[in-house]
């Protein structure tokens, strides 16, 4: 007979996209010409089929069936009243005082214990037959073993990675049910009177160690809490637009997934939308265009404004930017950092002002921490600034404070 480890190899398909433990049932059912083959999981007093391989018995065994505990073979081999190797269950007479033995009928059975790592059973790896299999032997059950095996410590993987997405859900729950997080506001001025014309929202989570805001929301994404994330830091940001100037406005941030989901209507409808900027984040590949367009287009209807961010850095690309029709563009850190000595990024900067005056776009030059980068970006014509030049993030307080001591009109040399 062949090794188990050329089985092995010859039944696994070289694919990481692949389903090693389907590949397993299937290669174990043919090479013991068995009919059914299955994976099951232990759900309270249940047998649940996790993985099942019975091509033309599909309407007898599917995948997410349950059957009670007490019907099946599972804890009886479980607890050594009945062998994990059964070529014929006539033979096997604590096998024929189980109605299921005569009910299916079931004359052939293999069947190998699943354990989780700390030894308590997840399931059973198991392959069973309507005909009795009196060729079966020992060498037969190595090979199911190995492939059980194998199928084990692919379930424990996947049971670890839920245990600590499980775990992450949980904190990034109560992150969000205490709010704990802070909301700094970083002022876009207008370069040349260098006053406010509004504030971005930024959060900054206070759990210990810090991590940056983008760590704490690719996490959420990571579980399915991303829109979940963003809108309750949105809804907590908006509230500065009670206290702030009626004149200025509030720029929030939201991924293309949480705005096309159609979840912040109704939280911009709680205040005043024309007041609101919502800046699209595109750091990867939108992947339903058409529901974010239709969604961008409610949000218009109410008066919110649309941004799109780190233009000039990679991610906002130009069909990004003509397909969402901007009401602001915002030039990225990377282009406007030392444009007054670049002239190739003086270049675009200036492309970019012509685009947004031909669409009627407003542009906002992010990252602007000289008098250099100030002067050169003010006669491209670009009218409103941000960056540590003209003012740092802060909390609440300080940005009302900024609105009454904005500095009058300075003249540039």
């Amino acid at each position: 007979m062949t090794d188990t480890n050329d089985l092995i190899a010859a039944a696994m398909i070289e694919d990481d996209a692949g389903d090693v433990i389907q590949e397993a049932l299937e290669f174990v059912r043919s090479h013991m010409d068995m009919e059914v083959a299955y994976l099951s999981e232990f759900v309270g007093d249940n047998l649940t089929f996790r993985r099942v391989s019975a091509p033309g018995l599909e309407e007898m065994i599917a995948v997410g069936d349950s059957m009670p505990l007490d019907q099946v073979y599972c804890p009886h081999i479980l607890a050594g009243r009945l062998p994990e190797l059964i070529p014929d269950t006539d033979q096997e007479p604590f096998a024929q005082t189980i109605p299921l033995t005569q009910a299916l009928p079931i004359r052939s059975h293999v069947s190998i214990p699943i354990r989780k790592r700390d030894g308590s059973p997840y399931g059973m790896f198991c392959c069973l037959s309507r005909e009795a299999r009196p060729t079966l032997n020992g060498r037969d059950l190595d090979v199911m073993r190995a492939f059980a095996t194998l199928s084990s410590e692919t379930i424990n993987s996947g049971l670890t990675e839920q245990a600590f997405k499980d775990e992450l859900r949980q904190k990034l729950t109560k992150v969000m049910d205490e709010a704990g997080f802070d909301i700094a506001y970083q002022p876009i001025m207008v370069g040349e009177a260098r006053k406010p014309a509004g504030f971005e929202a930024l959060c900054r989570f206070k759990s210990e160690p810090y991590r940056s805001p983008d760590l704490w929301f690719a996490e959420a994404h990571s579980v399915g809490l991303q829109a979940e994330l963003e809108v309750c830091v949105i809804e907590k940001a908006l509230q500065a637009l009670e206290v702030l100037p009626p004149h200025l406005y509030l720029s929030v941030n939201a991924s293309p997934e949480t705005v096309a989901e159609g979840k912040l209507r109704d939280v911009f409808a709680k205040f005043a939308p024309e007041r609101i900027v919502l800046e699209i984040t595109e750091h990867s590949i939108i992947g339903n265009y058409d529901a974010l367009l239709k969604e961008v287009e409610r949000l218009r209807y109410i008066g919110v404004r649309i941004a799109i961010d780190d233009a000039g850095a990679g991610y906002a690309g130009l069909q990004h930017i003509v397909k969402l029709c901007a009401d602001i563009i915002k030039l990225d850190m990377s282009l406007t950092s030392g444009i007054d000595q670049d002239v190739v990024k003086r270049s675009l900067a200036s492309a970019m002002v012509g685009f947004a005056e031909e669409t009627g776009a407003k542009i906002v030059a992010e990252g602007v921490e000289t008098e250099g980068e100030l002067g050169i970006l003010l006669d491209l014509g670009v009218e409103l600034i941000q960056g540590y030049l003209l003012g740092r993030p802060a909390d609440l307080d300080s940005a009302l404070a900024l609105c009454q001591t904005s500095a009058a009109p300075r003249r540039r040399a």
